[in-house]
């Protein structure tokens, strides 16, 4: 706070009343009253700004903690633009559609729903990004998975949970990265450990999507999938080479080319193919779609409504609840209401099992008041550091809770960045993928089941015990 502020410092009982007060209002706008995400948060942040008034805040600083918590997502903001832009040019240059139509003759009705949980846990790890999972090779399956007759509810959580496995076990990952550094944990050490709360949420998952997707594929959608089939051939031009942009987006991933660069050359590369198979294509189109998104007119209605989809304004609604959520999130940090939750309860904490579950709640909570991914990570990494280390935990512990408990959570928030993400990518709401996102609502558990059991739980070497 500024020198000449009379700000009064909130004691712990407020602060948790303040946050209780606010998950109230945006649970019950969006659960209960079934309201877009950005009205409640509004009505929060004025709530918040009136409250900051009433004990001495002054206007430079809630500017100020406006200003701190949107810097933190300008990077992201500028990405879903770029993802925006990327999905209209992918459709209209039949990379999707080239897809959707292998997908067809590869992946078994069947076995479909676990088939799209373990095509985006593969291609995840090997790029890193569930964001760029999500909205390329996630689209596709969606397309054939409605074609099929399956709920997109469950195909949207099949989709996404692949997706966070491999952002969550990727060295190329930015949470991944971002969860080892705040521990001070070893990057692959840390991936490694990972694994004692990774590989039985996706076995558990794999399983309940197979179980799942036995029969959610109904004999009677046969003669809709080959209808689609000949209306994708018809209207797109489908062909092996629409996996190039694919493996550039693999090649950046290997070669650590940041996000944004990796976007614009797939960009280039589609509106390249484009011209190629449409060389009359009139440049002011290709603007229009990348501006206002592919609009497909096929004729065939389910198709159309499908592929017609991207754009740099249909992302725009992610981005305005994204700037609201960031903003409240930064007013939280400016007045430390989440600060003051947290260090107490870290402090008071005993026991290796107390302690994991707490850390992991910490992480759902920021994740719910502050509805950004990487705060979920940093806060409760500061917040319980020493509370671990004095517990005897190693760093390694911390990292893998740091995961658990903060990254796969993101994207089962409506007001989250990845979760706002996620379905307005997909078309499917967050409420409703929730309980079909296995991977997300498993990872805290068997990380809560760790710290009980002592099971996979590093500890660091008996020198290292802080002396009694």
């Amino acid at each position: 706070m500024q020198p000449n502020s009379h700000w009064r410092p909130v004691r712990l009982p407020a602060a948790l009343l303040i946050l209780l007060l606010m998950l109230t209002i945006m649970g019950l706008g969006v659960i209960k009253f079934g309201l877009s995400p950005q009205t409640p948060v509004i009505l929060v942040i004025a709530l918040l700004i009136l409250w900051a008034k009433t004990r001495g805040a002054t206007w430079e600083e809630i500017h100020a903690g406006i200003v701190d918590g949107i810097t933190t997502g300008i990077i992201p903001i500028f990405i879903f633009l770029l993802i925006g832009a990327l999905i209209s040019v992918w459709i209209a240059a039949g990379i999707i559609p080239s897809m959707m139509v292998f997908g067809f003759h590869l992946i078994s009705a069947q076995w479909f729903v676990p088939s799209v949980f373990l095509v985006c846990a593969i291609i995840g790890t090997s790029i890193g990004s569930a964001f760029t999972i999500i909205s390329t090779i996630g689209i596709a399956l969606f397309g054939i998975g409605t074609t099929m007759g399956i709920n997109p509810a469950l195909i949207a959580g099949a989709i996404i949970s692949g997706a966070i496995f491999g952002d969550k076990t990727s060295p190329l990952s930015d949470s991944t990265n971002l969860a080892a550094a705040i521990a001070e944990s070893d990057l692959f050490n840390h991936i490694r450990n990972l694994m004692w709360s990774t590989i039985p949420a996706f076995v558990v998952s794999l399983g309940l999507y197979t179980v799942l997707g036995l029969g959610a594929a109904t004999g009677s959608q046969l003669g809709k999938i080959q209808t689609t089939l000949a209306v994708l051939n018809q209207n797109f031009t489908i062909s092996w080479w629409a996996g190039l942009p694919l493996l550039l987006m693999l090649g950046c991933a290997l070669r650590k080319i940041p996000a944004i660069p990796t976007l614009l050359l797939n960009i280039g590369l589609a509106i390249v193919m484009l011209f190629i198979e449409q060389p009359h294509t009139p440049l002011s189109k290709v603007a229009g779609m990348i501006e206002t998104g592919f609009v497909a007119k096929t004729g065939n209605a389910s198709v159309d409504q499908l592929l017609s989809r991207g754009g740099i304004s249909a992302m725009m609604g992610t981005v305005s609840l994204i700037l609201l959520t960031l903003a409240l999130g930064g007013l939280l940090m400016k007045f430390n209401l989440v600060q003051t939750a947290m260090v107490p309860l870290a402090k008071r904490l005993h026991g290796t099992g107390a302690t994991v579950t707490a850390a992991i709640l910490a992480g759902i909570g920021v994740n719910l008041f502050v509805g950004e991914q990487y705060l979920s990570v940093i806060l409760p990494g500061k917040a319980f550091k020493k509370t671990f280390n004095d517990r005897g935990l190693a760093n390694l512990a911390l990292s893998r809770v740091l995961e658990d408990g903060g990254t796969v959570i993101n994207y089962l928030i409506p007001w989250g960045v990845a979760g706002a993400f996620a379905a307005n990518t997909l078309g499917v709401s967050t409420l409703a993928y929730l309980p079909f996102c296995f991977f997300s609502l498993l990872s805290p558990l068997f990380s809560i089941l760790s710290g009980f059991t002592g099971w996979g739980l590093k500890r660091q070497p008996k020198k290292q015990l802080p002396s009694e």
